[in-house]
């Protein structure tokens, strides 16, 4: 069986909404053009970057894949470490799918994929989480240590730590000199500039605008990159969203009302040191669970009524599993637009969103909600051989993606997945 290529190319917080004004651009209206387009694109919950992509990379629900959260549960660490490493995942992703099968595979910040036997070219997503730490440390451990360290060489000096736009700039200049030097099989890139711009300024600023305009020259450097090397009529192109954002107005930190009930315990740093009832924030969700059996349903749910009217939906354990979230949660809450959560008690109960503070920044925007909100969609663009360049599909789900990418190249997955595939995008 001759190869056909697979590139993916995710565009971090970008929603179907985008698209209006994305198409007035000169590299997303060619890519449009071309490609069958998937309208409206239901994320998975929480909808977090390190959930979705994984979503996208085995086509399973998070309690199946099991990366339910983008960091772990350490209430003890201000910071807590993130799901860097493939061996987190416990089912088969594309990469792994893709290697079994021949290919040459890379992948470029893409979530979950530290130290993963299956992608030969790796620069995997991480940061210095420890003070002895340095960002090139870090990679090189995480990554293809030999690709790493020579892309770190070449271009680490668009980089700026893991400051935006500078890090999609670097990602870029290295996704152009893989296709041209090593000529991946399968190319999986992670763009995270708008995320950023969005979290900080908020989902219409100007900001956001000024980085979809930075991701269209990104697309135009992938594309002339892949004309150069005569594969980019060959090649299975898909351009994605793993997640849309809301703008907010207020934090909550729900563990201040445990604490409060003396259900936890502080360090002299105020980190959670011990606790009977914890709140794990997932930004526009927050996961609640519970160690000790005597404290009731009734008595955390009576706790909660201190958040009453900003939450608009309490799910229970059996609820979360059957939207796909961690099944050993107790409950999951569910923010109203414009609230979102974290986990700490450091700083304030409730804080406005509008606080300019000089020492760490609150966001003006996010995500983690139910993708079942109104208007939360992100949407999905593919092209190339067996692709209908005119099909319109007015609704798909994360989850089908990595199905029906597999499936374009005529391989699949070895497990039954959560997603399907999209059958009316192909010839």
């Amino acid at each position: 069986m001759v190869k056909r290529k697979l590139y993916i190319i995710s565009l971090d917080a970008f929603g179907a909404s985008d698209l209006e004004f994305a198409k007035t651009l000169p590299h997303f209206q060619e890519i449009l053009n071309r490609s069958a387009l998937v309208k409206e694109v239901e994320s998975v919950y929480p909808s977090l970057t390190y959930v979705a992509h994984t979503s996208i990379a085995t086509g399973m629900n998070p309690n199946r894949h099991g990366i339910i959260h983008n960091t772990h549960r350490q209430p003890e660490r201000q910071s807590p470490d993130w799901y860097w490493y493939a061996k987190e995942i416990k089912q088969a992703t594309l990469f792994d799918v893709a290697k079994k099968a021949g290919y040459t595979t890379c992948a470029l910040l893409w979530p979950v994929t530290g130290k993963s036997p299956s992608i030969d070219y790796n620069l995997a997503e991480i940061f210095p989480n420890r003070p002895w730490q340095n960002q090139v440390m870090v990679s090189a451990f995480a990554s293809s240590t030999k690709y790493a360290l020579e892309m770190n060489k070449k271009y680490g000096s668009l980089r700026n730590g893991i400051a935006q736009p500078e890090l999609d700039e670097f990602v870029t200049a290295i996704a152009v000199d893989t296709i041209k030097t090593k000529q991946p099989d399968l190319l999986a890139v992670h763009l995270v500039d708008l995320d950023s711009m969005r979290h900080e300024y908020g989902v219409l600023s100007d900001q956001a605008k000024e980085a979809i305009v930075r991701m269209d020259r990104h697309l135009g450097q992938i594309i002339e990159a892949m004309k150069e090397m005569g594969i980019y009529e060959d090649t299975v192109l898909a351009v994605l969203g793993d997640h849309y954002q809301i703008d907010t107005h207020t934090v909550i930190r729900p563990n201040h009302l445990f604490l409060d009930k003396g259900w936890q315990t502080l360090d002299r740093k105020r980190n959670i040191k011990d606790w009977k009832v914890l709140a794990k924030a997932a930004d526009g969700a927050c996961y609640i669970y519970r160690k000790d059996v005597s404290i009731t349903n009734k008595m955390i749910l009576d706790a909660l009524k201190g958040i009453e009217g900003r939450v608009e939906t309490i799910h229970s354990a059996a609820e979360a599993r059957k939207m796909g979230a961690d099944e050993k949660c107790l409950f999951i809450l569910e923010a109203k637009p414009g609230y979102y959560f974290e986990s700490d008690v450091l700083y304030p109960f409730m804080e406005s969103t509008a606080k300019n503070l000089p020492d760490r920044k609150l966001h003006s925007a996010t995500h983690g909600f139910s993708p079942k909100k109104k208007k939360y969609a992100t949407m999905l663009m593919v092209s190339g051989p067996g692709i209908d360049k005119d099909a319109v599909v007015e609704k798909g789900r994360l989850i089908d993606e990595g199905p029906t990418f597999l499936h374009a190249i005529g391989l699949k997955f070895p497990e039954v997945t959560d997603g399907r595939i999209i059958k009316k995008i192909f010839l």
